[in-house]
């Protein structure tokens, strides 16, 4: 059986003010099981892009293998797009970003595709602070393999098949603030709210942004065993902040009148208005974002919203001095400025 979307759409569909419908946003029909958590991930990164005006012939989404790696398919069909091997999406987007800065970078991968087989590369892609926005759809297990265990799923927690997990997990939040991410932040699938405002400061970052999607499977970890079961998520949920991401030529409207607030200037000017349940849980200090998990964890519970900003950090092409034009403009002055500029910079090695 084929499956399409109608043609049809109704003639007034509203549009963004870069001339888009929510339709241009959109991609092939899942072929993913009904109820799964990637599908409103991807409804969320639609639903993002189409706020924040973006266009989507400058957008190139990236994925590694696994059930969340197909999801680029679903979202975006008028982007660039590639599907590299299982765990090397960050060397694909890395060579991807080094040829041309000026696009948006969107890198889809799973929790077996992050923290197993692709954990070097997410490791370098951290530490090198790539222009990338990295979203993880973590669900605990290798959907497409039957549902075994994958390295995110808590100690104790048990799937369909019933046996515990004796392994302790490995929480890629506090590793992606501890390699040098400077946008750091953990979200639910079911909560669309949170999800899509975490999403537009992800874009809007200059640097590596990673957003941990908890996403239930619901053929193989979805039971009252698993932490990473809508019912357990929804339970054992505690938020950090709530915020408005406000693009720069919107005016700030928000104001709090309870608890405390901050607010982060991006690099492109574009504000994060946070308003903090904690006064205690500072944003910008890494040190306090890890204890923050921490002493969630310790009460079994996963802390969501946005954990650690840093919109001062150098990213990657800042780090090397790379070219500011893509690749593919530069011209045959540009790549051989002669033999004088030559000889200068191989006495600067000797």
């Amino acid at each position: 059986m084929s499956h399409a979307h109608p043609n049809f759409r109704h003639p007034k569909q509203p549009e963004n003010d870069a001339g888009y419908t929510r339709r241009d946003y959109e991609g092939a029909i899942s072929t993913l099981c009904a109820g799964c958590g990637h599908d409103s991930t991807t409804n969320a990164i639609i639903q993002a892009c189409f706020e924040l005006n973006v266009e989507p012939h400058r957008v190139v989404k990236i994925s590694g293998i696994g059930c969340s790696s197909k999801t680029p398919a679903y979202f975006l069909s008028r982007s660039h797009g590639f599907n590299s091997v299982h765990g090397r999406m960050p060397s694909i987007a890395t060579g991807a970003n080094m040829a041309n800065r000026d696009l948006l970078y969107i890198g889809i991968s799973g929790d077996g595709d992050t923290a197993s087989i692709g954990m070097g590369q997410f490791a370098h892609a951290l530490r090198r602070n790539l222009n990338l926005n990295y979203i993880c759809m973590n669900n605990g297990c290798y959907g497409l393999t039957k549902g075994q265990d994958s390295a995110t799923a808590d100690r104790g927690s048990a799937s369909k098949k019933g046996i515990p997990n004796p392994y302790e997990s490995i929480d890629l939040c506090e590793l992606a603030i501890e390699l040098g991410a400077s946008y750091v932040a953990r979200g639910f699938s079911g909560d669309k709210k949170q999800l899509v405002p975490l999403l537009k400061g992800a874009m809007a970052h200059n640097g590596l942004a990673f957003i941990d999607v908890i996403s239930p499977c619901v053929t193989f970890n979805n039971t009252a065993s698993s932490t990473k079961s809508y019912h357990y998520v929804r339970e054992h949920i505690e938020t950090t902040n709530t915020f408005d991401f406000v693009p720069l030529q919107q005016e700030i409207l928000t104001h709090y009148d309870e608890g405390t607030s901050q607010e982060v200037t991006m690099h492109d000017g574009s504000i994060i208005h946070l308003h903090k349940v904690d006064s205690s849980k500072d944003l910008t200090s890494r040190q306090k974002a890890v204890n923050n998990l921490e002493k969630e964890k310790e009460k079994g519970r996963f802390l969501t919203g946005l954990l650690y900003v840093n919109p001062q950090i150098e990213e990657t092409h800042d780090l090397i001095n790379s070219t500011l034009y893509p690749l593919n403009t530069l011209t045959e002055e540009d790549l051989c400025p002669g033999s004088e500029i030559l000889d200068r910079i191989n006495s600067a090695l000797r």
